[in-house]
C-alpha cells in the first residue's frame, strides 16, 4: 500500500507505470507524414479540386476524432450547443491542441449573416509546402478545412468549410482563411435559442 506523501518503491521494472511522455509530435515528423499524404493523394487524382477534396475528407475524419477527444478531456463529455460557443471552441481549444496556439483571428463575414472566417498568418500545413506552377492555387489548408468541418458537423453544426489564400500587403506569403458557411438550419436554431 502507498501511504499519503510517500513515494512507492518499485522492485521490478515491469511494475513501473508507463509515463505519458510528451503529447507532441515533432514538426519534422508531421511535415514528412503530411507530405506523404499529399503525394499519395496527388497520385490518385487528375485535378487540383479533387486533390483538395480528398485532403478535406482526410481532415474530416481527424476533426470528428478531435471533437470526441476534446469533449471527453476538456468538457466532461458535454458539447457546445450555441454557434458562438462552438466557433470559440474551434478557434481556441481545437487550434491550440492541433497547432500549439490559438488561431490568429475569428471574424464574422460582413456580406453574409451565415459566414465566419478563421484566419492564420502561416498555417502549419502550408508552411513547408512548395506548390508547383502547374498546380496554380492549390491550398493544403483544405486539410484543416476538413478538420474544422468534421468538428462542426459532428457537434451538430453542418457547414460548408473551405480554405482560401488571402494576399497580405508587404508579405510574400498569403495568409490562409478558413471560410465557414453554416447551413440555414443552424441559423434558425440559433435564432430560436435567442
Amino acid at each position: 500500500m502507498i501511504s499519503v506523501g510517500k513515494i512507492k518503491q518499485y522492485t521490478n521494472v515491469l511494475e513501473k507505470p508507463l509515463s505519458k511522455g510528451k503529447q507532441e509530435v515533432s514538426l519534422s515528423g508531421f511535415a514528412f507524414l503530411f507530405s506523404e499524404l499529399v503525394q499519395y493523394n496527388q497520385s490518385q487524382v487528375d485535378n487540383i479540386t479533387e486533390l483538395e477534396r480528398r485532403l478535406e475528407d482526410a481532415g474530416y475524419a481527424v476533426g470528428a476524432r478531435i471533437l470526441e477527444l476534446l469533449c471527453h478531456r476538456e468538457k466532461g463529455n458535454r458539447r457546445e450547443t450555441r454557434l458562438l460557443g462552438i466557433l470559440s471552441f474551434v478557434h481556441s481549444t481545437v487550434w491550440k491542441v492541433l497547432f500549439g496556439k490559438i488561431a490568429d483571428s475569428l471574424e464574422k463575414g460582413t456580406e453574409h449573416e451565415d459566414e465566419y472566417m478563421i484566419s492564420e498568418k502561416e498555417l502549419l500545413v502550408n508552411r513547408f509546402i512548395s506548390v508547383p506552377k502547374d498546380m496554380g492555387a492549390f491550398n493544403c489548408g483544405a486539410f484543416v478545412a476538413g478538420i474544422v468541418r468534421g468538428v462542426l458537423e459532428n457537434a451538430g453544426f453542418p457547414a460548408v468549410v473551405t480554405a482560401h489564400f488571402v494576399p497580405v500587403e508587404g508579405q510574400h506569403r498569403p495568409r490562409t482563411t478558413i471560410l465557414i458557411k453554416f447551413a440555414e438550419e443552424v441559423l434558425r436554431r440559433e435564432a430560436t435559442l435567442g
